[in-house]
């Protein structure tokens, strides 16, 4: 072999070499999409098998408390459409009667009933304990509850009323503790059944001029938690769904006191309709989800919020760890923007006293 040969040889044995070497990356970048790949697909197959099995709603008992107006109504529409029975509680008889009139005329079959009982959840744990028995008697037991009853108050924290605190968190918080407490002995005895409860996006981020409204929102996330550790071995499932601002009489009602700041920030999220709101939150409990959230930002809320609450698939936890770092990141700009609307409003605040001062 003459010495040219040999050259050539070396110098085509060298490029082979390190063209693998150049190429190495690339493989492995391969073969790590390709890991990826096959885990997300494994745990989409097995995350059905994890998950809890959906709860048929055609002949289960729903109740459904604050259930005369809004959001409540429409989940009792919405059940009602899937052949539930029905128990409305709420305080205003009148208004009680008229929903079960709106309700009864999406029956799907003879058999279904609304049934109508008048107390307020929030004042006497007897007296709820004495309806939700009564209501079982008549449509046996609870297969699903829905603790939709509760009050909105918006303000600065000086200027709400220090017994509006106490208010909010007996409506709020104790409104859905009391019903839940008087259906667990009977979900627990049958393994089965369905608890939600009905939080708020300001359940999910303290806001300017929510003081009073948010923590009482907030204490419903802690109270699911440790109700589903405790409850879950039995086969029942809490939701918590956080709806945004939704068009209901009490958005209506808390919007003629609600401050320049809180509507503006408000207004970055737009207005739900409940019956869009309804379908989202009943479709989650059915499922067995802990979060249930609409739209865009309220996914994003609930990932960012998630900490150490619970997961029904794998999936989800898998999406709320993928997406944390980027959710957090914008985030920062709607915190940030929210901070500006503050910051102008109160400048323009002083601005017009200084000028009603000069004249």
């Amino acid at each position: 072999m003459s010495s040219e040969e040999g050259l050539s040889s070396t110098i085509t044995d060298w490029l082979f070499i390190n063209s693998w070497w150049l190429l190495l990356p690339f493989i492995m970048l391969l073969v790590v999409a390709a890991f990826i790949v096959a885990f997300v697909l494994l745990l989409y197959m097995i995350s059905p098998l994890i998950s809890p099995k959906p709860l048929k709603l055609n002949g289960a008992h729903v109740v459904v408390t604050g259930g005369s107006s809004g959001i409540g109504k429409s989940i009792a529409v919405e059940c009602y459409k899937q052949g539930a029975f029905i128990t409305l509680v709420a305080r205003d008889e009148a208004k009680l009667l008229q929903a079960k009139k709106e309700v009864e005329k999406f029956a799907i079959n003879d058999k279904q009933v609304v049934l109508c009982i008048s107390v307020d959840v929030s004042s006497d744990y007897s007296q709820v304990e004495s309806v939700i028995k009564q209501a079982q008697e008549k449509l046996g037991p609870v297969d699903m509850l829905v603790n939709c009853a509760g009050l909105a108050i918006s303000g600065k924290f000086e200027d709400v009323e220090v017994d509006r605190f106490k208010k909010l968190m007996e409506v709020n918080y104790l409104g859905s503790v009391y019903p839940t407490r008087a259906v667990i002995t009977t979900m627990k005895e049958r393994r089965m059944g369905r608890i939600m409860f009905v939080s708020s996006q300001a359940g999910q981020i303290g806001l300017f001029g929510y003081t009073a409204y948010s923590p009482s929102k907030f204490a419903l996330r802690g109270l699911a938690e440790s109700l589903q550790m405790e409850i879950k071995p039995y086969n029942i499932y809490v939701t918590v769904a956080y709806p945004p601002d939704t068009e209901t009489p009490g958005l209506a009602e808390e919007n003629k006191t609600k401050p320049l700041e809180t509507k503006l920030i408000s207004e970055t999220s737009g207005v739900c309709q409940p019956d869009q709101v309804a379908k989202i939150i009943v479709r989650d409990a059915v499922q067995g989800n802990f979060n249930s959230s609409v739209g865009p930002d309220g996914y994003m809320l609930s990932a960012l919020t998630c900490g150490m609450s619970p997961v029904t698939s794998i999936t989800e936890g898998l999406q709320q760890i993928v997406t944390m770092g980027l959710f957090r990141t914008i985030a920062l700009f709607y915190l940030g923007s929210f901070d500006s609307i503050v910051r102008r409003c109160m400048i323009q605040r002083e601005q017009s006293k200084a000028a009603d001062k000069r004249e």
